[in-house]
Parts: structure tokens; sequence; C-alpha cells
């Protein structure tokens, strides 16, 4: 199983980061990217529009400084997710600044579209697509996605339920092109783990929410620390589609996280944010998180998180030969 070159040559980590609504900004991308894996934000994130544009201006200048003052190590790659959703009223603005500035890899979500995909391809760009289960992995492939993102049971926000090992064992019975898993990915042996299990590369996420460039409240930030797989409710109530939560976040919102109602798919809406629990919004009241966070153990630079992932990936390794 060959990568591509843009993921594959200048990585020092075999990991992508995962974009978190809200979290994920200018700051935490370059800083990923900087340290050797691929930073990636949702388009999103920017509001209004026109910051969009903006932030890629500024991250593409920033990444570029950076490569020229470390010929040796240059960075890493970034993306942006786009929500191909009913509900995102600014899906087709988004794309045609993609394309303007030439994004070298997007990370599509909630829906495959032939169209994105062949405007994406238009300048060399790649596209890897969210799946949680086998059918929707074979319609992204036959929609023309490049890759897949395999979310597992454990992954932060919204999240599949099966078992790492068959979704990404059903995909490689007939998918030979890259795949990336994740779930419950905080340690850089769980990165090791992915590998020998199918995937090509890691997607990690809830470890970068206690970092210092991200885009989080303090609060937030500590409950990461200071949480485990225990602290993770999984439920659909919030935007109509499962995903995962911080126990803590459910109950300061004034509800049983015990005892939630159920929701449905009609209930998500990328354009106004709301929600079906007035008064609190997820992402923003209701914090997400993957199961994985019982490793992460301060608030720390990014770069120092991705520099212990890689000394994790290193000594793990080691220990399988050495066995």
């Amino acid at each position: 199983m060959s990568l591509p070159p843009i993921l594959s040559e200048r990585l020092r980590l075999p990991a992508v980061a995962s974009p978190m609504f809200i979290v994920s900004g200018p700051e935490l991308v370059i800083a990923q990217s900087k340290a050797g894996i691929v930073g990636s934000f949702p388009s999103l994130n920017a509001r209004p529009q026109s910051l969009f544009k903006e932030w890629l201006v500024r991250i593409n200048e920033e990444l570029a400084k950076h490569d020229a003052d470390n010929p040796d190590q240059p960075s890493a790659p970034y993306a942006v997710n786009l929500i191909v959703h009913k509900s995102n009223d600014r899906l087709e603005e988004d794309l045609a600044t993609i394309v303007e500035h030439q994004v070298p890899i997007i990370i599509t979500s909630l829906g495959a579209r032939p169209d994105v995909n062949e405007a994406v391809h238009s300048y060399g760009g790649i596209v890897l697509h969210d799946i949680i289960n086998d059918t929707f992995a074979h319609k992204a492939v036959e929609r023309g996605a490049d890759g897949l993102i395999a979310v597992a049971a454990g992954a932060g926000g919204h999240a599949g339920a099966q078992s790492p090992f068959a979704l990404i064992q059903e995909i490689r019975t007939w998918f030979d092109g890259p795949l990336l898993l994740s779930g419950a990915i905080a340690h850089g042996r769980s990165i090791l783990a992915a590998q020998a299990a199918g995937a090509d590369l890691a997607y990690i996420g809830s470890a970068f929410i206690a970092t210092d460039e991200a885009n989080a409240v303090p609060g937030y930030k500590q409950m990461i620390v200071d949480s485990g797989a225990a602290d993770i409710v999984y439920s659909n109530l919030f935007t109509g589609v499962h995903g995962n939560y911080l126990r803590g976040s459910i109950t300061a919102a004034g509800m049983d996280p015990d005892n939630l109602a159920q929701s449905d798919p009609s209930a998500m809406d990328f354009g106004t944010g709301e929600s079906t629990t007035p008064g609190a919004k997820p992402w923003k009241d209701i914090w997400g998180s993957g199961q994985g966070i019982g490793s992460v153990d301060a608030v720390r630079p990014a770069a120092e998180l991705v520099d212990r992932l890689i000394r994790e990936y290193d000594e793990a390794k080691a220990r399988l030969l050495a066995l």
C-alpha cells in the first residue's frame, strides 16, 4: 500500500490531526504542520466566510516562511474539512475559495459528492472522506474520493460504533488506497497499532484540545486532562448524529448524561449552529472528546505533544522488534 507523496514525504509521524469544530484554527494548524504532522481545520470555523480566505493566506505564508528558514525540516501539508451536508449553506463558496488557494488536502464529511472531488482534483489536490462503515466507504470511493478515514468506535465528535479491527479489515479486502484510522488514538503505541491493523496513518483529535494553540476555553482543556474513557458519553441528542462527548460538560449544562433523550439526523444544522437542546449548543457548551484521553496528562504546546507521540511511537516499534 503506497501513499501519495503529499501524505508521506514531509511527515515526521504517520499522523493527521483531525479538524475539530470551533477548536481548530490557524494557530493550531500551523503548529501541527510545523511539528511534522498534517494539521487541519473545518472551513466553518472561519466565520464570517470572508475570514476563511484570510486564514488560508496566513497558513500558507507562515508555513512557507518556516520552510524557507528550515529547509532540512520543512512543514507537513495542511488540510481543510468541508461539511458536505444540506444544512451547510456555505459549501459552494468555501469550495471556490479552496480551489482559488489550492488547499493540498480536503477532508469531506457527512456526504460524498463527485463535483466536490472533481473541483479538488482540478488543481491536483486530494480528497479524504470520513466514513463509519464499509457501505459508506464504497460510496465514497465510487464518487471519487482518493482516500478514506475510518471513524471507528471511541472517536471524538461524530463517531461510528464499529471496532477499528472490524472496520479496517473489511475495507482492506477491496481498497488499497490511502486509509486513515480514527478512534481513541492519543498515544504513540496506538499510532503503530493503527498501522499494524492495516491503516496507513492515524487520525488524532482529542489530545490536541489540551494544547496551548487550541481554540478551547481553559475549562474544556482541563476537563480533557482530568477525564478518561469512562467519562465519555455516546449520544445523538445534541446534533441528531451519534457522537462522543465529555460527561462533565453534559452535567454542567444541567442534563443527566445517563438519561439523555434521542434525536434524529434532521436536527443537524451546521448553517445556524442550532441544537435540539436549548441553552446548550454542541461543541460550544457540550464538549466533544474521544475515549483516548486517558493518556493526556497536561496542557502543553502542540509541538511538545507531537514530540511525545513520536517518542512513544519509536519506543513501541523498538519493543515489538525486541519480542
